[in-house]
């Protein structure tokens, strides 16, 4: 058995946002191998249009993903929580190979099983070009320096 992911169900508000955050960080920092490990050997995704199953299908996912959506900067928000259920909304900016940025909207749901892993991942995206004037994530570091704006400070 792997040893437990703190913090562990059931959720308190503090500790919802301190899991929110962990994924963040580990997201912007982009190694696929790491992040993968946040999730059960068994997790279940939907993401977008694509159905995946366990830690390999999302390593090879998310290293498809961060080839192809250059400079990815995100930023996850606490939605709601319960019992072993958070709900979070995040948006994200990237560009593409040719230049043109985006920034990409969404909601999560996640499910995390007793030892603090994500057993279930369902995250509705949409995707909207922006100028790269109109970025508003433009940290260098691999993680979201703590005093940089959250979602609802930025009006988003």
């Amino acid at each position: 058995m792997e040893s437990p992911r703190p913090p562990l169900p059931p959720f308190d508000e503090a500790e919802a946002a301190l899991k929110v955050r962990m994924a963040e960080n580990a997201w912007n920092g982009r190694n696929p191998a790491k992040v993968a490990l946040a999730y059960s050997p068994d997790s279940e995704w939907r993401n977008r249009s694509e159905f995946l199953k366990g830690r390999e299908e999302i390593e090879a996912f998310l290293t498809t993903k961060w080839a192809t959506e250059l400079e990815y900067r995100l930023v996850k928000e606490l939605w709601a929580y319960e019992g072993n259920r958070i709900a979070v909304r995040f948006a994200y900016e990237w560009h593409d190979a040719s230049g043109q940025w985006f920034r990409s909207y969404g909601n999560e749901n996640w499910e995390f099983d007793e030892a603090g892993y994500m057993k279930r991942r369902i995250a509705s995206i949409n995707d909207l070009p922006i100028a790269e004037t109109d970025r508003l994530f433009r940290w260098t570091e691999d993680i979201r320096p703590e005093d940089h704006p959250g979602l609802s400070d930025l009006g988003l």
